[in-house]
C-alpha cells in the first residue's frame, strides 16, 4: 500500500477529494489522513478616501452655505433697521468698493434718565478701498468749534442741537436725525477740510451690545475707577490692569473721567486713546474665526441701536470690501489739544497733521 498519494493516482469514490494543490499523508499505525491545503485570503476592503473627501467637502459647502444665508439675512434686517430713509442712487464709480471715502461716526450718550443727546464719541474715518487701509480721527468731546456760520459750543453738543431745530419744521424724527447727520457731515468736513459723504451714529447700548456679542474685549484698564451717579445709573468700578470687559465694563472704561473724591483723573485725550484702544480689539476679534462665526449677534445688536445716511446697497458693499481689517490695518489719530475749562482748545499743529492724514487716505492710489 503506498503511503502516499499524488494527483493522477486512482482514487476510491468513497475517498473524499483532497484539494486539487494538496496532498494526503497516510500514517503507517492508522488510516486518519491529514490534508495540507492553501489558506483562504479574503481580499481587504478598500478605504474610499475619495468618498469620504467628497462628503466631507460637501459638509463644509452646506455649512459655510448656511452661515453665509444666514449671515446676509440677519445683514439684510439689520439694514434695514438702521438706514435712514434716503433716496440716493450711487453710481458704481462712486461706490465705496472702488472709491476712498470718509464716514463721520458719532456714539450718543442718550440715558432715559437724563434725557440727554450729546455724542461723546466723534470720530471721521478714512477709508481707502485699493489699500485696504482706514485712518481714524479721534475728536475730543469738549473740543471747542470755531466754523463760519456755527454757533462756538463744545464737538459734543452740536448733534443735539441739529436735531431739535430738524423737528422744529419737519416734525419728523426720522427726516430730523438725517438733517441733523448732514449739518455734522458739513461742520466737521469744513473742520477738517475733507468732503465727509456719509455719518453715522450709534446709541452708548449699542456699543455694550456689540462688545457682549463679540464674547468681551481684552484691554489695559490703567488706573483704578471708581465713580457712583444716582441721578443717571451710573456705577463705575474697575481695577488697573489687564483684563477681560464685558460691553458695560468696556462703556465704563471709555467714559470715565474721575473718581467721586476727584482723584484719578481722566482727560478728553485719555478717553479717546481708550476709544482707540477697545475698538482695536473689536476689529481684531471680528477677524477672528470666533468673531466670524459670532458675527450674526454684532450685526443683531448693531441693527436695533443705530443709524445711519449710507444707502443699503452701499452698507453691504462696506462690510464687503473691509471685512477683513485687522488692528493692524487701521490707525487711530488723536486730536490734541490742551484743556482750559471749559474746552479743549485744540493745538494748531495737530489738527493740520489730523487733517494731513486723512487727506492721504483719501487721495486716489
Amino acid at each position: 500500500m503506498k503511503d502516499t498519494w499524488t494527483e493522477g493516482d486512482y482514487v476510491d469514490s468513497n475517498t473524499p477529494l483532497p484539494p486539487r494543490s494538496g496532498k494526503r499523508v497516510s500514517n503507517a499505525g492508522n488510516q486518519k489522513q491529514t490534508y495540507k491545503t492553501s489558506k483562504v485570503v479574503k481580499p481587504k476592503k478598500r478605504v474610499r478616501w475619495g468618498r469620504i473627501i467628497g462628503m466631507l467637502i460637501l459638509a463644509a459647502v452646506l455649512l459655510i452655505g448656511w452661515f453665509v444665508v444666514d449671515l446676509f439675512f440677519k445683514a439684510g434686517k439689520a439694514i434695514d433697521k438702521i438706514s435712514l430713509p434716503t433716496k440716493i442712487e450711487v453710481p458704481a464709480e462712486e461706490s465705496v468698493k472702488v472709491k476712498p471715502t470718509a464716514v463721520l461716526l458719532l456714539g450718543l450718550d442718550s440715558r432715559e434718565k437724563t434725557g440727554t443727546m450729546n455724542t461723546d464719541v466723534i470720530m471721521i474715518a478714512a477709508l481707502n478701498p485699493e489699500t485696504k487701509k482706514v485712518t481714524v480721527v479721534t475728536v475730543p468731546r469738549d473740543t471747542r468749534i470755531e466754523q463760519s456760520g456755527y454757533a462756538k459750543h463744545k464737538a459734543n453738543s452740536y448733534y443735539a442741537s441739529f436735531y431739535h431745530d430738524a423737528l422744529k419744521t419737519t416734525k419728523d424724527k426720522e427726516q430730523a436725525k438725517l438733517q441733523a447727520l448732514d449739518n455734522m457731515k458739513t461742520m466737521f468736513g469744513r473742520y477738517f477740510g475733507i468732503d465727509i459723504k456719509y455719518a453715522s451714529i450709534i446709541n452708548f447700548q449699542g456699543f455694550a451690545d456689540v462688545v457682549d456679542a463679540l464674547g468681551g474685549v481684552r484691554v489695559d484698564v490703567d488706573m483704578d475707577m471708581r465713580y457712583v451717579d444716582n441721578a443717571d445709573g451710573t456705577n463705575i468700578d474697575l481695577k488697573k490692569g489687564r483684563q477681560e470687559l464685558t460691553g458695560e465694563q468696556a462703556l465704563d472704561f471709555v467714559r470715565y473721567r474721575k473718581s467721586n473724591d476727584g482723584k484719578n483723573m481722566s482727560s478728553d485725550f485719555d478717553r479717546n486713546r481708550r476709544q482707540g484702544e477697545v475698538l482695536g480689539e473689536i476689529v481684531d476679534r471680528l477677524k477672528s474665526l470666533g468673531g466670524a462665526t459670532k458675527l450674526g449677534s454684532v450685526i443683531g445688536a448693531v441693527g436695533g441701536n443705530m443709524r445711519t445716511d449710507i444707502p443699503e446697497s452701499e452698507v453691504r458693499q462696506l462690510m464687503f470690501t473691509y471685512f477683513g481689517l485687522t488692528r493692524s490695518d487701521v490707525e487711530f489719530k488723536p486730536l490734541e489739544g490742551k484743556w482750559v475749562s471749559p474746552y479743549v482748545h485744540a493745538d494748531e499743529q495737530s489738527l493740520a497733521d489730523t487733517r494731513q492724514a486723512l487727506r492721504a487716505q483719501l487721495s486716489e492710489q
